[in-house]
């Protein structure tokens, strides 16, 4: 009997480590950090759709998030290479483009043939919608903006750069959708959990 192992190599995103140049005071790991990506990016083209009113008849918010979800996919074959090497220079970056795209090929290739079509627009970088591809792409900015963040208010002042150089290219995009969810979400996510806790007021019952 044939066995598909499509699921059983996505299950290994939770062993590829991120930001493995750095000291990490708290890891993360590509399955974590799809996971957040593809909450972020939903919330943006909500935010497109429903709070700015630039709706799409090509794609919904679920394809966005499904799409961010699966974003990082080829990692389970290349692991996770950080982004000063990725784009150290043109020739390291044309190559890794070229090792990505083998690598969501023979990702799709995990999955019985009947179900690649469904998966070839989240699983190919070039398959997927442009404008798809850019909320998902502002979701991991915002991701790793969050994590630079979380190690400078842990202390760590490794990410101090990062942090300054992510927030300048979220600033670059000149995303309303972007704007607005920095405006409105992201510093709540330094609070405690008390904190988070002490906005709710008791609810009492009906006076």
């Amino acid at each position: 009997m044939t066995t598909f192992r499509f699921f059983a190599y996505l299950d290994r995103l939770r062993w590829i480590k991120r930001w493995g140049l750095k000291r990490n005071v708290i890891e993360e790991n590509v399955m974590e950090h799809s996971w957040q990506v593809a909450t972020i990016a939903h919330a943006l083209a909500i935010i497109r759709f429903e709070i700015l009113h630039q709706p799409s008849s090509e794609f919904s918010p679920d394809e966005v998030a499904t799409t961010a979800l699966y974003h990082d996919c080829s990692e389970i074959i290349t692991g996770d290479l950080p982004s000063p090497i990725k784009y150290h220079s043109s020739t390291i970056t044309d190559a890794y483009k070229r090792i990505e795209d083998e690598a969501e090929h023979e990702i799709l290739s995990l999955l019985p043939a009947p179900m690649q079509s469904s998966y070839r627009k989240f699983l190919l970088h070039k398959a997927i919608h442009p404008e798809v591809a850019s909320l998902v792409k502002a979701a991991d900015l915002i991701s790793a903006y969050l994590k630079c963040q979380a190690e400078l208010h842990a202390g760590n002042k490794e990410f101090s750069s990062a942090a300054c150089d992510i927030e300048n290219t979220i600033r670059n995009l000149q995303m309303m959708e972007v704007d607005y969810f920095m405006t409105n979400f992201v510093q709540s996510y330094q609070l405690t959990l008390d904190e988070l806790l002490s906005q709710h007021e008791p609810h009492n019952g009906p006076s």
